[in-house]
């Protein structure tokens, strides 16, 4: 983030007119006004008076300290990761923060760390901190500004997510209603020039991209459709719901685990045993199997890595909550059950 950018959210996050920043440094206010267009920039002897004012050091203003590479960052999330696997989460939810406020306007840093430590919550297990969830959303309100749609846009849906999730019905349909909209399709239209420039893999890298968050987007819906129908006792819809999620994931060649979430969550909620048992039999083992996207036509070139971890971390979390949660204690007790958690523990 440059000097005038910095300025311009600094003086916005403390509710401050440019007129007011005039004031206080004995400037214009047009003075101000080029310095957030990036036309002209403060006189060196304003900088300690100007971050006094924004209650941030120097290195921050100067953006000395400013950015991290892609690489670094990424970096950085794997040691997040391996911090929660060896020391627990809160030690690594520290050590996120902690980067953060040494790099307060790395968005690329805040947008990476947030969402990673938002999904281990799930992928670990975390006991409930509302400590957690505060600290996101607030980051989710910061990246809500962002100039970056794909980060303005996640953390919209995530602090619009937050609202429901809190009852905030209100707050919920005013994020919604604030969405930007456009007729003109940005991917598509770029995937389109890059054909007829002869550019066919950056072409076919955008297509593939489409596929798999197209396909994410259906099994999504057809999860709320089956949840739906379940809410309104309608039987043959829920089990057609789950057919067809089952359907579209192997007919698009997703992980195999993957196919068997709908009728697992029809099993589980109907506490059918013998067909919970009969899903989880194929499900659980197959959640160890290795899925690389490029080995298959649909996406060769989609830059993803084996989904193998995140799968095994996900059916530890699974068979946690099977022989835990009392939801499920319908299931335990019988001699499939215990063979499926030795063969999986083994």
């Amino acid at each position: 983030m440059k000097i005038n950018q910095i300025i311009r959210e600094k003086r916005k996050e403390l509710s401050l007119t440019q007129e007011q920043i005039a004031d206080f440094l004995g400037v214009s206010t047009p003075a101000v006004n080029k310095w957030e267009k990036g036309s002209t920039y403060p006189d060196i002897t304003l900088l300690p008076a100007l971050a006094r004012l924004f209650k941030i050091d120097l290195n921050t203003l100067m953006s000395f300290n400013d950015n991290l590479t892609d690489i670094e960052v990424k970096n950085f999330i794997d040691e997040v990761d391996q911090t929660v696997r060896e020391q627990g989460y809160d030690a690594a939810f520290q050590k996120a923060i902690s980067k953060i406020h040494e790099y307060p306007t790395c968005e690329n840093l805040i947008y990476s760390a947030i969402l990673y430590l938002e999904g281990a919550l799930a992928l670990y297990s975390v006991p409930e901190n509302p400590q957690y969830w505060k600290t996101y959303e607030t980051f989710y309100k910061r990246l809500a500004t962002s100039e970056n749609p794909e980060v303005r846009d996640t953390a919209t849906s995530m602090l619009i997510s937050y609202a429901r999730n809190r009852s905030d019905f209100s707050r919920a349909e005013e994020l919604i209603n604030a969405l930007p909209f456009s007729v003109i399709d940005k991917e598509e239209q770029t995937a389109i020039l890059y054909q007829q420039r002869e550019q066919y893999q950056d072409a076919e890298k955008i297509w593939e991209h489409r596929i798999l968050k197209g396909v994410t987007q259906i099994q999504t819906a057809l999860i709320n459709m089956l949840e739906t129908a379940l809410q309104e006792k309608r039987q043959k819809d829920a089990d057609f719901f789950a057919d067809m999620y089952e359907a579209v994931t192997r007919q698009f060649c997703f992980p195999e685990w993957m196919r068997y979430n709908a009728h697992l969550q029809l099993a589980l909620v109907k506490k059918d045993k013998d067909k919970s048992l009969s899903v989880l039999q194929k499900m659980l083992p197959a959640m160890n199997k290795e899925w690389n996207a490029q080995d298959y036509q649909l996406y060769r070139n989609v830059n993803a890595s084996s989904s193998t971890f995140f799968s095994g971390k996900l059916a530890k979390t699974i068979t946690d909550e099977l022989t835990d949660n009392e939801e499920y204690a319908f299931l335990r007790g019988c001699s499939e059950f215990e063979e499926l958690m030795a063969q999986l523990e083994s």
